[in-house]
């Protein structure tokens, strides 16, 4: 028996093995299964070079829980030790002091055990105690025990085994009982080692026997395999996934890197944030995370399945995975691949590729939206969708609209709508035009509109219901509007004041539109409402878009026999209050003006007192009159029914009319037409 103490310069290696990295705790299995396939695969190199001639026998890697002694083992039948490499690589670890580990790698901790060729001592994570038994391969050599409490004093001496390989006995500490709950250790096999090359057999604490291996499918040769094939796997990743994919790409790579794997085109409906992590990355058939976000771009992380590459580094930093030369090559590589595919399809089966554009759009436009060489390969094939579910790629739609819809600035004007039934006025007046709109009512739509703006020339995307119609697309000067400043001011406040002020606030504007337009319309600015979309969609800098009240323009058909009525009825109605208003404020502004142009050339300093004084008086006599006005009208807004018509309308268009309000304008309605 040999009796000794681990070959390091601290005594701490334990407690910093247990505090560092504690929170990756369950990794020790994956670790432990790892190096007994390691010992498994060398056996079988051993056989095909000759050098071992007998029987390999039965390789399964076997684990088993011992609820009444508290253990847990992990046996193999491969190559084993003898006592010399116990020594060797047991009893040696090349640390030159635990504060310098600590600070090197405190950084790097993810996987960081096998990384620095810890993988046994993981074992010390959730083990007071550990024994090691093994049988080396080579004729003659005695078995021999490995024993360690969880200090640098260990045990070595020989003892029985009858086949070759190694059994390492953990003794579970109080604190990670968990891992004599059968459950848990089956849930942990089959997350880190179900597609490993070595079978996995678990025996439960009732003596239940489990076969954890399944085949790694991404391992096989394409043409061997069937669709059915790549869809079982698919199901088999994802149990819950109660949709088949799209379709998916086999991945093949044996230079400048090594990369294989499959990937999964989900249907990819509106949350993106519950759609990644769902790709599935292991080195050499071994569970490393479900986190890719730094090995592929960020809009990749949406598809699904497995990606299996020894050339990525694990245990770095973000920003070294960002710059490694392999890393930057497989992510390009993935890039061209899913691009190809895509483009493929479209070559192949346009009917195909549009029946499933709208279940890929949100992906495809989330790439193009981040990453600058995606759309360079992406433009050609991206489609756009018009209310009459006619898809186009922006060439063809390009083609198809700028006869039409070019205005007379020389710009493209791309009209779009988000709700066919809540703007279907709007588009209607559109389509009066001989105009076509698009459909955008997907998640990403109006930030898309940002992108491609900036990349197509000359081209600009208004929503149907952000002006009338005429103003969208101009074409020629418009046609003037013959109202007076008086009859303008007094027109606005009587319609802002019959909309309801909860709703938002409302700046009427006039247009002359022709009698066939409604008399009165609601409009959106194109940018507020879009930045306003945008903001909800989240993001530090939209925030401050979210508090805005909303705004709208109440635009005002001057050409329409119903308005030029309220403008009668106001004159016939209101006479006898509003005229000596309306004087009094003429004879007060003439007062002002001929005050101010008296002193026009002066400085501040030399105008009079008595000049300022009567200015003073002036502003405040009309302010007084016009607010006098104001109220009268006010008044008016709030009891006449061809008013409050004339404005519910132009709510009901804009689906704004709800409750009571709606209620109301219904029973107004009835007794109109009675």
């Amino acid at each position: 028996m040999k009796e000794g103490k681990i070959g390091v310069t601290t005594e701490d290696i334990f407690p910093i093995i247990k505090q560092f990295l504690y929170s990756d705790q369950e990794i020790f299995l994956r670790e432990l299964i790892s190096n007994a396939v390691d010992a498994t695969q060398k056996m079988k190199a051993l056989q095909r070079s000759g050098e071992f001639e007998g029987e390999l026998g039965d390789l399964t890697i076997k684990v088993k829980i011992d609820k009444d002694k508290g253990t847990l083992t992990v046996s193999d039948h491969g190559i084993g030790m003898t006592a010399e490499e116990v020594d060797k690589y047991i009893n040696q670890i090349a640390f030159t002091s635990a504060n310098e580990f600590l600070q090197k790698y405190k950084d790097k901790i993810d996987n960081i055990i096998g990384r620095f060729g810890l993988g046994f001592y993981s074992a010390f994570m959730v083990a007071d105690k550990v024994e090691l038994i093994t049988k080396s391969w080579k004729n003659g050599e005695p078995a021999v025990k490995w024993e360690c409490n969880g200090q640098p004093e260990f045990k070595l001496e020989e003892t029985e085994k009858q086949d070759r390989g190694t059994d390492i006995i953990l003794h579970i500490s109080n604190d990670a009982k968990e891992y004599l709950e059968d459950n848990r250790i089956e849930q942990l096999l089959t997350k880190y080692s179900r597609f490993l090359p070595v079978p996995i057999k678990f025996i439960s604490s009732t003596g239940k026997e489990v076969t954890i291996t399944e085949e790694p499918l991404w391992k096989k040769n394409p043409t061997e395999l069937k669709h059915e094939d790549y869809i079982e796997f698919y199901k088999k990743l994802y149990p819950e996934a109660y949709e088949d994919p799209l379709f998916y790409i086999h991945l093949n790579v044996d230079y400048p890197f090594s990369l294989t794997g499959i990937l999964y085109f989900p249907k990819i409906r509106s949350n993106l944030e519950i759609q990644k992590n769902k790709i599935q990355l292991y080195a050499n058939q071994v569970f490393v995370t479900d986190s890719v976000e730094n090995i592929v771009p960020e809009f990749l992380t949406l598809l699904h399945g497995v990606l299996d590459s020894p050339d990525i580094p694990l245990n770095v930093s973000r920003s070294y995975l960002q710059t490694d030369a392999n890393v930057r090559k497989i992510s390009n590589h993935i890039t061209k691949k899913v691009a190809d595919k895509l483009h493929e399809i479209f070559k192949e089966n346009r009917k195909e590729f549009e029946e499933k554009w709208d279940d890929l759009k949100l992906f495809i436009q989330y790439g193009m939206m981040t990453e600058e060489k995606f759309y360079d390969k992406m433009k050609d094939i991206y489609l756009v969708k018009n209310i009459d579910n006619k898809y186009f790629t922006l060439d063809e739609y390009k083609e198809l609209i700028k006869d039409n819809q070019t205005d007379k600035y020389n710009n493209l004007i791309y009209l779009y709508a988000t709700n066919i039934q809540e703007q279907h006025s709007f588009i209607q007046a559109a389509k009066d035009k001989g105009y076509d709109v698009l459909l955008f009512d997907g998640s990403l739509d109006i930030p898309f509109i940002n992108v491609l703006e900036q990349k197509l020339e000359q081209s600009r995307f208004a929503r149907v219901d952000s002006d009338i119609i005429d103003n969208l697309i101009s074409k020629e000067d418009k046609n003037k509007v013959s109202l007076d400043a008086q009859t303008r001011d007094e027109l606005s406040t009587v319609f802002e004041s019959a909309i309801p002020s909860d709703l938002g606030i409302f700046t009427a504007q006039f247009e002359a539109m022709g009698q066939e337009q409604l008399p009165v319309t609601i409009t959106q600015s194109e940018y507020m409402r879009r930045m306003k979309d945008i903001g909800m969609l989240g993001g530090p800098n939209m925030r401050l878009y979210d508090n805005l009240p909303n705004n709208y323009n109440l635009v005002i058909n001057t050409d329409h026999n119903l308005i030029n009525k309220v403008i009668e009825d106001i004159n016939i109605t209101l006479e006898e209050k509003l005229n000596p208003l309306r004087t009094k404020k003429k004879e007060l502004q003439k007062q002002i003006d001929t005050l101010r142009e008296q002193n026009k050339d002066k400085k501040e300093e030399e105008i009079p007192q008595t000049d300022r004084e009567k200015l003073d008086n002036l502003n405040k006599q009309l302010e007084e009159a016009t607010n006098q006005i104001s109220t009268i009208l006010r008044d008016y807004a709030k009891e006449n029914k061809l008013v409050k018509q004339i404005s519910d309308l132009a709510l009901l268009s804009r689906n704004m009319l709800k409750g009571e309000k709606l209620t109301e304008f219904v029973k107004r309605s009835v007794k109109f037409i009675e």
